[in-house]
């Protein structure tokens, strides 16, 4: 009987040692199973964070900026959303806000366009942004006195900042989701025209001048990974140095900028300078004549210095005779021919071209932009009619 009670203590404790040993063995590993995932999930998260490369092209590889346009649309990218009101207080600035509008209907008027022919774009997001600037630059954004700043119109500053986000900022993301996808269109078309954009004073860092986003930069660098461009020249000729794709693009080897601006105005930004590869400066007073002969020889030495395989044209229309903040003396035929030999350039070495339309604080503007595309289209230099 003592035998039979041994043996079946035993029995049960061997029984429950097993069971024991068990247990400990699948809780070790499941622990290792769990430890492994979040190591590699620390890991991942760590890999990204130092590797900004890899985060970047992660954010413009899932971007929804680049989509098929159909034939039925020609190469010019406008939204109503592009034009800004905010209570008439845009009126405090002497941008005028409505210059994007106004071209459109002056070339649909004028029988150039057809309304449903052109292309709208999409919204640039936040990981958008992201893939050019930070967190901090674009968090600051949040505070309507950084906006105001920016925008240049003090007023700003005393608004609610969803206001401020819905009647401001987001017509500018709008443009820059419009010259992102330019450099799509162009390169398939050979030309693409974002009748906005060009906001080439805002950094990755810091925005000014009227430019809270850096739709060049940002075009730039979904041009290199989505359509495997490898050399891109930005041609800046609005009066004003284009001293925020100098910051963020200068020593990328894979641009080359070429600036022709008034040195004597804003602005004067000597540090940004030094990445100019061309610079081309013309003083206040510049006349017609002198301008176009300096845009030839600039030209000419910028086919000779660079063989891209896009161009960024920011065609800033403050050069205009009597604009107050360019201060050259270029008229508007001037302006014309200006665009007409851009144009050319890329059109005879077959190189795509995204056209911005960039500053110009005359309500003229507008209606200069728009005659100059439709000798664009005269020449037979682009075609503002679907295929």
């Amino acid at each position: 009987m003592t035998d039979t009670r041994v043996i079946s203590t035993w029995t049960e404790f061997t029984r429950n040692s097993a069971v024991y040993l068990l247990f400990t063995f699948v809780a070790i590993k499941v622990y290792k199973f769990l430890f492994c995932c979040n190591r590699t999930s620390e890991m991942s998260s760590f890999s990204m964070a130092t590797h900004p490369e890899a985060l970047r092209r992660e954010r413009i590889l899932n971007s929804k900026l680049y989509f098929d346009v159909p034939l039925s649309k020609v190469s010019i990218i406008y939204s109503s959303a592009y034009n800004i009101s905010f209570l008439g207080i845009e009126k405090l600035h002497p941008f005028d806000s409505t210059k994007w509008g106004r071209v459109c209907k002056f070339l649909v008027s004028d029988g150039f366009l057809e309304e449903k022919s052109i292309v709208e774009p999409l919204e640039a997001s936040m990981t958008d942004l992201l893939v050019v600037h930070s967190e901090n630059y674009l968090n600051s954004l949040k505070s309507s006195a950084t906006v105001a700043r920016i925008a240049e119109v003090p007023l700003v500053a005393f608004f609610p900042n969803f206001l401020v986000q819905q009647k401001v900022l987001y017509p500018f993301r709008k443009q820059v989701g419009g010259t992102i996808l330019a450099a799509k269109l162009a390169t398939e078309r050979g030309w693409a025209i974002n009748i906005g954009g060009g906001f080439h004073h805002c950094t990755a860092e810091r925005g000014g001048g009227f430019c809270a986003f850096a739709d060049i930069s940002l075009c730039a660098h979904f041009a290199f990974l989505r359509l495997r461009i490898s050399r891109v020249m930005i041609i800046d000729l609005d009066a004003h140095q284009g001293n925020g794709h100098e910051t963020d693009l200068g020593d990328d080897n894979r641009v080359y900028i070429l600036d022709m601006y008034n040195p004597e105005i804003y602005p004067f930004d000597y540090r940004a300078r030094r990445f100019i590869d061309q610079k081309v400066e013309v003083v206040s007073g510049t006349t017609t004549e002198e301008y176009l002969r300096k845009l030839d020889d600039a030209l000419e030495v910028a086919s000779r210095n660079f063989q891209p395989e896009l161009v960024i044209y920011n065609a800033g229309t403050d050069i205009l005779d009597g604009d107050p903040l360019g201060r050259l003396k270029i008229s508007p035929d001037g302006i014309t021919s200006r665009d007409e030999k851009v144009f050319r350039f890329a059109r005879e070495k077959n190189i795509p071209l995204v056209m911005l339309t960039s500053g110009g604080y005359m309500q003229s503007s507008a209606r200069v932009i728009a005659d100059s595309i439709e000798n664009l289209s005269r020449q037979g230099l682009i075609q503002t009619r679907p295929e």
